[in-house]
């Protein structure tokens, strides 16, 4: 696998909004973050949403089950991921 290749299978269905709507606040709002900001790191979410790092892991966990986040490693820092939204329009 490269580093530019999704950590997340492509055959996946992607999610919905209708998926979004029935998690946790945090999801939401970690979910809108995403739609306004591209592509961000969890530190960077965190910083954007003003909740704590477990609450945005916990969040993007969430997100990820629903199929409506994308996560790939960072090419700066291949500790860290970097998280889009990948929702269907």
């Amino acid at each position: 696998m490269s580093a530019s290749e999704p950590v997340r299978g492509d055959t996946d269905q992607r999610g919905t909004w209708e998926d979004v709507r029935e998690l946790p606040p945090s999801a939401k709002l970690v979910a809108k973050v995403l739609e306004y900001n591209d592509t961000m790191t969890q530190q960077e979410i965190a910083e954007e949403t003003l909740l704590p790092s477990r609450t945005v892991r916990y969040a993007l966990n969430r997100l990820d089950e629903e199929n409506v986040i994308e996560s790939r490693f960072s090419f700066s820092d291949a500790r860290k991921r970097l998280y889009t939204l990948d929702i269907e329009p």
